[in-house]
């Protein structure tokens, strides 16, 4: 560890019923909203209530899956005609970083194409984007604290980002209370994809002293609080849990970055169209397994980590790193999650699957270099 920077929104609000407070802090960064929701806005409808009643102006923009590309280039011109001055995203992931991308482009000239990635020209954003409140109803992305938004360009096939430090949210207001009516599909996936983010931060080769403290309570916290939240959703300790540990892993992966079970995570979800955290879940263990068996022996810092890891999944302080594997192993049959094979992966994929994974942004932070016989291994496990 030679340096790091620690990015993070202006200002971090969790509690429970701490959304209470969102007509007073929008009122202090704006007077008129670009509110976007998921496909059900009425769900919010009391958050909604206490932005009007404290004088906010909405404009109403829903979501009902990932952002495209179309969709953002209309919100922003909707926004500028509006003359919206904040925007608000209440929701998961799609309706966040749809928040992200249309404060940024409200106060940037130019169409979106020119600040997106791989399929556009990548520019930068030279002006901050307008004020945005970033209000996650799933613990899982911790979008409300990371620096990029996911777009889908129907054009081109494929999802790309837009990022910048300047995206990330004026203000991340987290409350769990919003989460307790998260349905038991999108509790599993969410919370596999938290995990995945405090696990692959903590290991990642830029992981940083000030992050570290972090993924390590997250860890701990997901992995007694997990099961239990997807048993019963109003626990309410087990939900405030796993809103911590999302919050914990966008930061980590906004600073430290992720591994090899993103870099197939990715690829999964766009050739077969497997859900982002159901892939995660049925890769930990395998990719787990490969990192430690790909360790070069002596380095203690690698062995160091993953043995640290499973003390923190098992709260046992002799567990070992196979301790570890065995209890994500364990974690995904408990949870019944499909094998990738049910989504159609077969051995006649696995080239192009670990091509596209090994170029991806997420494999650049995996402890230890896979070559394309472990990569293969790790989707042969899994299937």
């Amino acid at each position: 560890m030679s340096g790091f920077e620690l990015l993070t929104p202006s200002r971090i609000i969790f509690g429970t019923g701490a959304s209470e407070d969102l007509g007073a802090l929008a009122a202090s960064l704006g007077r008129s909203a670009l509110l976007v929701t998921g496909s059900r806005p009425e769900r919010h409808s009391s958050l909604i209530d206490n932005l009007t009643g404290s004088g906010i102006g909405i404009v109403d923009l829903a979501i009902g899956n990932e952002p495209t590309v179309e969709d953002l280039r209309t919100a922003a011109a909707t926004a500028r005609g509006a003359d919206c001055d904040l925007v608000i995203s209440i929701g998961g992931g799609s309706a966040l970083d749809s928040g992200k991308a249309i404060a940024a482009l409200i106060s940037n000239d130019g169409d979106i194409m020119e600040y997106l990635e791989v399929i556009g020209e990548g520019k930068q954003i030279p002006n901050a984007p307008v004020p945005h409140i970033a209000i996650p109803t799933t613990a899982g992305t911790g979008s409300e604290v990371t620096k990029n938004a996911v777009v889908l360009s129907e054009e081109h096939g494929v999802k790309v980002s837009m990022r910048s430090p300047l995206m990330v949210p004026t203000i991340a207001l987290v409350d769990p209370e919003l989460t307790y009516t998260m349905p038991v599909a999108v509790t599993v996936s969410s919370g596999l994809d938290a995990l995945t983010h405090l696990l692959e931060s903590y290991v990642s080769i830029r992981a940083n002293p000030l992050v570290d403290p972090l993924c390590e309570d997250g860890i701990a916290r997901a992995a007694r609080s997990l099961e239990r939240v997807v048993a019963d959703g109003e626990d309410g300790d087990a939900r405030l849990d796993m809103s911590l540990a999302s919050l914990y892993g966008g930061i980590g992966l906004a600073n430290a970055g992720l591994g090899a079970v993103h870099g197939f995570a990715g690829v999964l979800g766009g050739r077969l169209h497997v859900p982002h955290g159901i892939a995660c879940g049925c890769l930990l263990a395998p990719v787990f397994a490969a990192n430690v068996a790909a360790a070069p022996p002596g380095d203690d810092r690698v062995s160091g980590r993953f043995d640290a890891v499973a003390r923190l999944l098992t709260d046992d302080p002799g567990a070992t790193a196979d301790d570890g594997i065995q209890w994500l192993s364990a974690l995904s049959d408990s949870l019944q999650l499909p094998s990738l094979g049910e989504y159609g992966l077969t051995p006649e994929l696995y080239g192009g699957v670990c091509d596209d994974a090994a170029r991806s942004s997420s494999m650049k932070g995996n402890p230890v270099p896979l070559g394309p016989a472990e990569l293969e291994d790790i989707l042969a496990s899994a299937i």
